[in-house]
């Protein structure tokens, strides 16, 4: 068994790091330099044939694929415990990065060949896990595979998907079942642990000059659908003051909504107004109806209520000065999610051990743990995105900095193997 005071040595094969995330990189290059490589993609079937026969010509581990796709491999330990999982997925965003999703599969898949290599003795089965369909797909359902695993994927769910067809077809090419999918479900109290480790997708260990940190919360994401309704006109013969447009009064709320976030002034409350559409879209026509979409992202019930509240009141006042009528419907108001405590403690020490500074954040951008922390103690690590960029072909995490998150994820996982029963 691992002991704590043992003399040890860094335990992450650099080399074999770079080689497998450039392999990874090469399913769904497109010519830009970016990676196609969205849940029912050919470039997603490669990968995941690709990472299989890795975990099993390498690591000599047998891999099982779910009904919802999921790809998992166990190592067997030496007591009869629950398993402890790491991992996150393999599928990018239309033209994305090389290290979203993967490097955490990888890292995952590294540190059980380095348990294997050095012959260490787990007191917890020890397995990987790649996630179907995190990211948003042609079938709009997002983090698809762990929303299968904990329940969430109901008949009634399914039942808003429009090309279901095309899904179970997806599904079953990549060695999943859609009529099976509720075999896919894992009740709460079979995994002992999930980890993850994640670019950060933000520039705040950027800017700070640090490789790592802990994620203490995952913010939640409250959505509403703005409906803004003026008057359709010609643009011609309409002078302003008889104007009732619903552009302009939806661009005011945008920009009354950019002063309410100022005003916050906190990194972890985030406002966005990124969806639009205007009717009838006509060239020479004064827009009659915009909808739009507001996105609000915190771990603090209060402050999320506070920006609605400014935002509905900015809403109020726009409406009675331009003549125009604004309904509010919510359609998402998904809860923050704290990382577990013996999670975030033991990857805390993970990092003082390999003599990084102790740091937490929170997460703005959602992920696959949101859904794990509803059946197992869950935590996650974060590791510096070059310049904060992410979902783009431009996405870039330094060698040195992946290293170091391997190692106090090797930390933090031998310590909950070790105190967790």
């Amino acid at each position: 068994m691992y002991q704590e005071k043992e003399c040890r040595k860094p335990v992450m094969n650099r080399e074999r790091i770079r080689a497998t995330l450039q392999e990874l990189s090469v399913f769904g290059k497109n010519s830009r330099g970016g990676i196609d490589r969205q849940f029912g993609s050919d470039a997603d079937r490669a990968a995941r044939a690709w990472m299989i026969d890795y975990w099993e010509k390498d690591l000599h581990l047998n891999a099982r694929i779910d009904p919802a796709a999921n790809l998992w491999i166990l190592k067997n330990g030496a007591e009869p415990l629950l398993p402890i999982y790491i991992g996150s997925h393999l599928d990018t965003v239309p033209d994305g990065g090389m290290y979203d999703g993967a490097l955490g599969v990888l890292l995952a898949t590294e540190l059980l060949q380095v348990i294997q290599e050095n012959g260490i003795s787990m007191r917890h089965p020890v397995g990987a896990v790649a996630f179907t369909g995190e990211e948003p797909n042609p079938f709009h359902i997002s983090t698809f595979g762990s929303k299968a695993i904990v329940g969430r994927l109901t008949e009634e769910y399914l039942g808003q998907v429009e090309n279901r067809q095309e899904l179970a077809a997806a599904l079953k090419s990549a060695g999943g079942n859609l009529e099976k999918i509720s075999e896919t479900q894992i009740s709460a109290g079979r995994i002992a642990a999930f980890l993850e480790c994640h670019i950060e997708q933000g520039r705040r260990l950027y800017d700070q000059d640090l490789s790592i940190a802990t994620v203490s919360c995952i913010a939640g994401i409250y959505r509403e659908i703005v409906t803004v309704e003026g008057e359709a006109n010609h643009a011609g013969t309409t002078m302003p003051r008889d104007r009732k447009d619903a552009l302009l009064a939806a661009s005011e709320l945008n920009l009354a909504l950019e002063k309410i976030i100022a005003e916050v002034n906190r990194d972890d409350a985030v406002a966005t107004i990124g969806k639009i559409d205007c009717f009838p879209n006509a060239a020479n026509i004064i827009p009659g109806m915009v909808k739009i979409t507001l996105d609000v992202r915190t771990c603090s019930e209060q402050q999320k209520e506070e920006v609605i509240r400014k935002f509905r009141n900015a809403s109020t006042e726009i409406a009675a000065k331009r003549h125009v009528i604004i309904r509010h419907e919510i359609n998402l108001d998904q809860p923050s999610c704290e990382m577990h405590s013996d999670i975030r403690s033991a990857l805390n020490r993970g990092s003082k051990r390999i003599g990084e500074p102790v740091t937490e954040l929170v997460s703005m951008a959602g992920h696959d743990s949101v859904n794990m922390s509803r059946i197992a103690k869950t935590g996650m690590l974060f590791v510096q995105s070059v310049g904060g960029k992410s979902h783009c072909p431009e996405e870039r995490t330094n060698l040195d900095a992946i290293m170091k998150a391997g190692e106090a994820m090797f930390e933090a996982l031998m310590i909950l193997d070790r105190e967790m029963d």
